[in-house]
C-alpha cells in the first residue's frame, strides 16, 4: 500500500477505567474514551470527519457524533469479526486520510462484556451455517473452538501447558506494572496456573481473557498534520487484513492445515509493504483472547518457523529483555479485554516512550488482531 506507508499517524489515545462492572452505558463509555483521545491529540471534536469501529459495536456513528459534537462526517466504516477487526479500524482511517476522504479520524471500541451477557447465551442465534458444523458437537463457545486447535497443536508439535503458562505469565507480569490493568498487583504463579479449573480442556482459567467493561479510542491524522500535534506521532507504517481461502471461523475445518490461520494471510501482505522485517520489531502487542493464539501468531507473522511458536516462548523470550516482549500493558489476559483495542493504544504508548513497561528505545511495534477469525494487523513506527 504505497499510499498508506507512513502517510498517517496516531496522535491521540484515550481510555476509560477498566472493571468487571462499570455503571455507565456503552455509549457513555465510548464518548468518554473518544473525548479523552481528542484531548490527548489537541484536536477539537468538531474537526473530526472520519469514524471507524466494529460491526459488533452497539454505539453507532450517529449517536456518537451527536453526543460528542463531531463535525460533518465524510468517511465512516465498521469492520466485522469481533477482535479480528481491531487493527483494521485504524487501517481504514489511514487509507481514507491518505486518499483524501477524511482529515481527522477516530477509531473506538466500547464494550460491557464484564457486566453484560455472554454472546453464546443467545440461543436464537446459535446456528448460523458455519456453527452447524461446531455447536451441535459441543463447541459452544470461542474457548471450545480454540481448545480444539490447541489440542491439535500440542499433538502435532509437542507443545505443553508450560508453554501456554509462559504466555499467561508474561501478560500478567506486565499487568502487575500497569496501575490501569485489572490484574495490577495480582501476581500469577505456575502453581496457580496448573491447579486452576478447566474452562475447556486443555485451556484452564488463566488461558482465557478477562471479561471487562471499558472503552478505548485513538485519533489518526495525516503525517503532515501530526507534526503539529502535542504528542509524539506514531506512524502507521503498514497495515493488512487477512481472510484465507476456504476459511471457517476459529476451527479452520476446510483448510489443508487448520493451524495455518488468517495471520498467515495478513502477514504476507503486511510485510510485503513494510521497510523492515520481523527481526526488526522491538515490541509486539499480539491478540491474546486465549494463550494458544500467541504461538500461532508468532509463527504466522514470521518470528519463528512452523511449529516453533511454543518453543519460542521458553527462556523468558516474551518478557522484558527477552527476544520479543509482548503485550506490555497486560493484554486481554491481564489488562482488559475490549476486543484488542488496548493493544493498539499500548503500541502507541511504547513508541511514545510512555508505557508502564517501557521497552528501551522501542521504535517499531507489531499490533495484531484476533487470530482464528478474519483478522488484521498494523506495523507502527516512531
Amino acid at each position: 500500500m504505497p499510499g498508506i506507508k507512513d502517510a498517517t499517524a496516531v496522535v491521540g489515545i484515550g481510555q476509560t477505567p477498566f472493571a468487571k462492572q462499570l455503571p455507565e452505558s456503552e455509549k457513555a463509555l465510548a464518548c468518554r474514551a473518544i473525548l479523552a483521545a481528542l484531548d490527548d491529540a489537541g484536536i477539537a471534536p468538531a474537526e473530526v470527519d472520519g469514524l471507524a469501529s466494529y460491526t459488533m459495536e452497539e454505539t453507532d456513528e450517529v449517536e456518537v457524533a451527536k453526543a460528542v459534537g463531531l463535525g460533518d462526517l465524510t468517511f465512516f466504516s465498521k469492520v466485522g469479526y469481533g477482535g479480528g477487526g481491531s487493527c483494521a479500524t485504524v487501517a481504514h482511517l489511514a487509507a481514507a486520510i491518505a486518499a483524501g476522504q477524511a482529515t481527522v479520524g477516530v477509531a473506538w471500541r466500547s464494550r460491557k462484556r464484564g457486566s453484560g451477557p455472554r454472546p453464546w447465551k443467545n440461543t436464537a442465534s446459535q446456528l448460523p451455517t458455519p456453527a452447524q458444523w461446531t455447536r451441535p458437537f459441543g463447541l459452544l463457545r470461542p474457548a471450545d473452538e480454540i481448545a480444539m486447535l490447541a489440542r491439535r497443536y500440542m499433538h502435532e508439535y509437542g507443545a505443553t501447558r508450560d508453554h501456554l503458562f509462559h504466555v499467561a505469565l508474561a501478560c500478567r507480569n506486565r499487568a502487575n506494572q500497569n496501575p490501569a490493568a485489572i490484574m495490577y498487583e495480582r501476581p500469577l504463579t505456575r502453581e496457580m496456573y496448573m491447579t486452576s479449573r478447566w474452562i475447556s480442556e486443555p485451556l484452564c482459567l488463566y488461558d482465557n481473557c478477562l471479561e471487562t467493561d471499558g472503552a478505548l479510542a485513538c485519533v489518526v491524522v495525516s503525517a503532515e498534520r501530526a507534526r503539529d500535534c502535542p504528542q509524539r506521532p506514531v506512524y502507521v507504517h503498514s497495515a493488512a487484513q487477512g481472510l484465507p481461502a476456504q476459511h471457517h471461523g476459529m476451527v479452520n475445518y476446510w483448510n489443508d492445515d487448520p493451524l495455518t490461520g488468517p495471520a498467515w494471510t495478513a502477514a504476507r501482505h503486511l510485510w510485503k509493504h513494510a521497510d523492515f522485517t520481523p527481526d526488526d520489531v522491538d515490541v509486539a502487542q499480539i491478540y491474546d483472547a486465549f494463550t494458544p493464539l500467541i504461538p500461532l501468531s508468532l509463527e504466522g507473522y514470521g518470528f519463528c518457523g512452523r511449529g516453533e511458536g511454543a518453543a519460542f516462548t521458553e527462556g523468558g523470550a516474551l518478557e522484558m529483555g527477552g527476544r520479543l516482549p509482548i503485550n506490555t500493558g497486560g493484554g486481554g489476559l491481564s489488562e482488559a479485554y475490549v476486543h484488542g483495542f488496548n493493544l493498539i493504544n499500548e503500541g502507541v504508548k511504547q513508541l511514545r516512550g510512555t508505557s508502564t513497561a517501557q521497552v528501551p528505545g522501542a521504535a517499531t511495534c507489531l499490533v495484531t488482531a484476533g487470530e482464528g477469525v478474519p483478522t488484521s494487523a498494523l506495523l507502527l513506527r516512531s
